[in-house]
């Protein structure tokens, strides 16, 4: 621990996927580094194998976009060898940390972040801290929670992104110490090279609104319900919906449903990872974007969107409704349910809502900052070291 302009600063370690992986998790840990680097000496220890090939539902998983972010890191962590992870642990413990915070997302990593954080409570070297962005997988099953009741055991603190996961980490660990905050804006996407006449230029040009779906496709993000809702909302708006995202998962139903419904030039795919230089095209010419999720603890995509001032339609699932504001940011209805997501589009077009809500967001953003997500980790660090085991707000 060193002192810098009489306050200390901290070594802190970063264990958790950087470039060259692509993705949110990847984002997440990359800004918060930065953010971090600020006022404290930063190390991150990412993985040398994230996923092994067979496992992996997309093209690649790494990230080739002409904008990456990159960031320095020491690729150590082998997924698939458990010697890397004693060498990892061994590795942090050299560098002396203060805190070593892990990010959790899937209890594939459970024995590797186990293993590492085992050596550092042996070697009591700094608390580990988890940043659980889903603390249960979206596809779940009883060898989840073993091994994610086996990677909590070494945690001396969680920060979780929704009460929905707050509760769900306790079900797992009792008595936790937790702190909830919400995901900080994805703002590193904003280029500010386009205007939004320019963006629209890039996919037609003409004047009708257009919806935007936006990340990998799976069944829970509850695409095929837009997909039905779309007949009734293009004819009373005349709005085109973009869906822009890999699937992971056989694409033919979707198609066969546009088909089906007579939507072949109302829906546009593009069935693939977009590069980050390409991000603010597409959430530049959207006039709403909309998360149709069935099941859902935070999304990082509500969030790309309130950087673009970007008013969202979204389930009432998970930490949805805690970043959403009604009639401020967005509208909020039941999943699963077509009828009422087509009628929470319409009234948004047809009753002026994007006008309406665009001075909202200067105000609501400021909940959402990377210093906010650093300030809550140090309240974190420092409730670790008492006794007492107590939701922190």
């Amino acid at each position: 621990m060193t002192e810098e302009n009489g306050k200390h600063a901290l070594r802190i370690c970063l264990v958790g996927p950087a470039y060259p992986y692509r993705g949110g998790i990847s984002h997440y840990n990359t800004s918060l580094a930065r953010e971090l680097t600020r006022r404290h000496d930063v190390h991150i220890v990412n993985y040398s194998r994230l996923y092994p090939a067979f496992l992996f539902p997309g093209k690649t998983q790494y990230d080739d976009s002409d904008s990456a972010m990159r960031i320095e890191s020491a690729r150590l962590i082998d997924s698939m060898n458990p010697f890397t992870w004693v060498r990892a642990g061994f590795h942090i413990v050299g560098f002396h940390p203060d805190a070593v915070i892990m990010q959790w997302w899937h209890p594939y990593f459970a024995p590797a972040l186990f293993k590492v954080g085992q050596i550092l409570r042996m070697m009591r070297r700094g608390k580990v801290i988890f940043v659980c962005h889903n603390v249960v997988p979206h596809e779940r099953s009883v060898l989840d929670r073993i091994l994610s009741r086996l990677a909590f055991s070494v945690a001396h603190g969680f920060l979780v992104q929704s009460e929905e996961d707050r509760d769900n980490l306790l079900r797992l660990r009792r008595g936790a110490q937790v702190v909830v905050h919400p995901l900080p804006l994805f703002d590193f996407f904003k280029r500010g090279e386009l205007t939004r006449q320019q963006a629209r230029e890039r996919f037609g040009g003409d004047s009708n609104p257009i919806i935007l779906f936006f990340g990998y496709i799976r069944p829970y993000k509850g695409l095929r319900y837009l997909l039905e809702a779309m007949p009734r909302i293009h004819e009373r708006t005349g709005a085109r919906l973009m869906v822009v995202g890999e699937f992971y998962e056989d694409d033919t139903p979707y198609r066969e449903l546009v088909e089906e419904s007579g939507l072949q030039d109302t829906v546009t795919f593009v069935d693939r990872y977009v590069g980050n230089e390409e991000v603010e095209s597409y959430f530049m010419a959207c006039d709403l974007v909309v998360l149709p999720y069935v099941s859902a603890t935070q999304s990082g995509i509500v969030q790309i969107s309130l950087s673009f001032d970007r008013p969202v339609v979204v389930t009432r699932v998970g930490g949805l409704p805690e970043v959403v504001v009604e009639g401020k940011t967005g509208f909020i209805v039941p999943p699963e349910d077509s009828r009422s997501l087509a009628g929470a589009v319409i009234r948004f077009f047809e009753e002026g809502w994007g006008e309406k809500m665009a001075p909202f967001f200067a105000e609501e953003k400021r909940r959402f900052s990377w210093s906010e997500v650093a300030a809550s980790l140090m309240r974190l660090l420092e409730a670790t070291g008492r006794k007492e085991t107590r939701r922190i707000e």
